[in-house]
């Protein structure tokens, strides 16, 4: 498969079924991590070909066909998988072995849960996007690591502190030794709201949103998700040098990343995918 990405912090990687992955987290040895294409996969029609969710009218087989060629791909194991529950909350879930297979080899079991943790290397965290932020969290000191889906709502709900909080209260995480990830995500020059979703951002008191939304005319305005997850992030402790942000704007790379708003609705899905080795 001839292609190509355009990215100073991101690689593809992979042959017949490519993914990226941040080169901050490459050099993190005990971790493995992964970020899907639309590419790669055995879907037909409007999810072709890499989709990785089952609400999409994609056949179930096909969709566990694509996590096999993925994991293959990436180096994961599928029976390991957790997947993650997003209804564009702010909650945070603890996994362990217990949940491998969860919502995608077996039925869910919790309802709700727009971020994973865990510090168990025999469970692998998957989390699902098409335009909406994917946020890594790995604490190099407790080996423990956390993936979050932060869509408009997950981000004004502030899961990104939320799950610096989970990793603290469950793992003894602190915020000073966390690497963090952001990206890929629909970019401030895709992502136009309205008034009503502007104010949500406004009403952030940790971080000055004047920097991560731009007025337009007719009370619309262009929000940046993967800066006003940064500022979050720094707002609980992160280092700003532990935190990089990827610089693919799903939209604007749509013809290798799935984006809702390039396809008006009509796509798959992609995932992320992070567990840890030792």
């Amino acid at each position: 498969m001839n292609i190509s990405v355009n990215s100073e912090n991101m690689t593809l990687k992979g042959d017949s079924t490519p993914y990226l992955t941040y080169n901050a987290l490459n050099d993190i040895p005990f971790i493995r991590h992964a970020f899907s294409t639309r590419l790669g996969g055995v879907s037909q029609g409007v999810c072709e070909s890499m989709n990785l969710a089952f609400g999409r009218g994609d056949d179930r087989e096909t969709v566990l066909e694509n996590y096999k060629l993925m994991c293959d791909s990436a180096g994961f194991e599928f029976e390991s998988l957790c997947g993650s529950v997003q209804i564009h909350e702010a909650k945070v879930q603890k996994v362990t072995k217990a949940d491998r297979g969860h919502g995608i080899l077996k039925e869910r079991v919790f309802s709700s849960a727009d971020a994973l943790i865990t510090n168990d290397k025999d469970v692998t965290l998957v989390t699902y996007y098409a335009d909406c932020t994917p946020l890594f969290f790995v604490d190099i000191k407790t080996h423990a690591i956390g993936l979050a889906h932060a869509g408009w709502r997950g981000t004004v709900s502030k899961i990104a502190v939320n799950t610096v909080k989970a990793m603290n209260e469950h793992f003894g995480t602190k915020a000073e030794d966390l690497v963090c990830a952001i990206g890929p995500v629909i970019g401030k020059c895709c992502y136009e709201i309205d008034e009503t979703c502007a104010q949500q951002f406004m009403a952030l008191g940790e971080i000055d949103t004047t920097a991560v939304l731009e007025k337009l005319s007719g009370g619309k305005y262009l929000a940046d998700l993967a800066l006003t997850n940064k500022l979050l992030l720094k707002s609980a402790g992160v280092k700003e040098e532990n935190i990089v942000v990827s610089d693919l704007c799903t939209k604007c790379n749509s013809e290798l990343l799935w984006s809702h708003r390039a396809t008006a609705g009509n796509r798959g899905t992609m995932a992320a995918f992070m567990k840890i080795l030792y």
